[in-house]
């Protein structure tokens, strides 16, 4: 298990750069924490590490958003917030997404526990103060 600290936003791209070289051969990564705390801010600033050039928005409504790196790589970028059963992830074709081979960045993991690989990064970011943010990383 791994914890780092930033005092200010503007230190997400480091630290986003950090956990993409220390993690190099995984591509699933959940990450929870509160609303508010930046989950999207911080994927955003991965996306932006592998070279996203495309718009990176919280797939809120549609669940999951696709990006392409700039090596062609995919990325898919979900939002497990308004699902109301597994249900709805299995129709959505979970498994073609997390089984892909293809960077996976989820939001609130804990709505679909049951449908996470045995292999993951499970991200915690606690809030602090301002723009304090403890990040909590472990292989699971």
């Amino acid at each position: 298990m791994q914890s780092i600290t930033i005092n200010n936003l503007s230190e997400l791209p480091a630290i986003a750069g950090q956990l993409l070289q220390a993690y190099k051969d995984d591509r699933i990564f959940a990450f929870y924490a509160p609303m508010g705390a930046g989950k999207t801010t911080f994927i955003k600033a991965l996306c932006e590490q592998l070279g996203v050039y495309d718009t990176i928005s919280s797939p809120t409504f549609s669940i999951v958003n696709e990006y392409l790196a700039a090596n062609g790589e995919k990325i898919f970028h979900f939002d497990f917030y308004r699902i109301k059963s597994v249900n709805e992830a299995y129709d959505m074709g979970y498994e073609d997404y997390f089984y892909s081979g293809a960077y996976c960045f989820i939001e609130w993991p804990e709505k679909i526990t049951e449908l996470l690989p045995p292999d993951y990064i499970k991200v915690s970011i606690k809030v602090g103060e301002k723009e304090q943010r403890i990040f909590t990383i472990e292989n699971m």
